[in-house]
């Protein structure tokens, strides 16, 4: 019947628009490991030190939460087409790209490269667009190139890298996350 896909189509919606208004530290455990958890605590960390501003920090993780969730939701229910998952493979495999690398500049100092680090994130979120284009809304696709452009930006992530800078010890904390979630291949 017709009817069915439809039914189906708006409790997605409500499902995207329940989370959106819940995207608050105690609903996101639901569906955020512990890992990835401490990883997004020290990315707002950064965020607001950087920034100097805990209200542009807070939407940015917001924001961060929101398309992780929106696009787990995706997943879930089965709404990506073949072409679609070849994509979220493709993004997948830049993530885990990312990771390694930014863990490797970390690893050893004086290693790391901002333009590397900016296009591995820039592609990262191009994959994402293309992925998520058909299935969310103009709003999220500007949430997703806002998260990512603040942090591909060549300040933040030399402020980042700097082996003796303030950040340090949230990257050492970002890579600790990162490297288990790599071992445990969720990236």
């Amino acid at each position: 019947s017709s009817f069915q896909p439809h039914s189906k189509d708006m409790a997605l919606k409500a499902q995207k628009k329940i989370l959106s208004s819940m995207a608050n530290r105690s609903s996101v455990q639901m569906f955020i490991d512990d890992t990835t958890s401490e990883i997004l605590d020290e990315l707002y960390r950064v965020s607001k030190e950087y920034t100097g501003n805990k209200a542009e920090a807070q939407k940015i993780l917001k924001n961060l939460i929101k398309i992780a969730v929106k696009i787990g939701l995706l997943f879930r229910n089965n709404r990506f087409n073949e072409e679609e998952l070849v994509i979220a493979k493709d993004f997948k495999k830049k993530l885990n790209q990312g990771a390694m690398t930014a863990t490797s500049f970390y690893e050893v100092d004086f290693t790391f490269e901002q333009t590397v680090m900016s296009d591995l994130l820039s592609d990262c979120r191009d994959l994402l667009l293309k992925l998520v284009n058909t299935h969310l809304t103009t709003k999220s696709h500007d949430r997703i190139n806002r998260v990512f452009n603040h942090y591909s930006d060549p300040q933040l992530l030399t402020k980042l890298y700097d082996p003796s800078g303030p950040f340090r010890p949230h990257l050492t904390k970002i890579c600790k996350g990162l490297n288990k979630l790599m071992e445990d291949g969720t990236i």
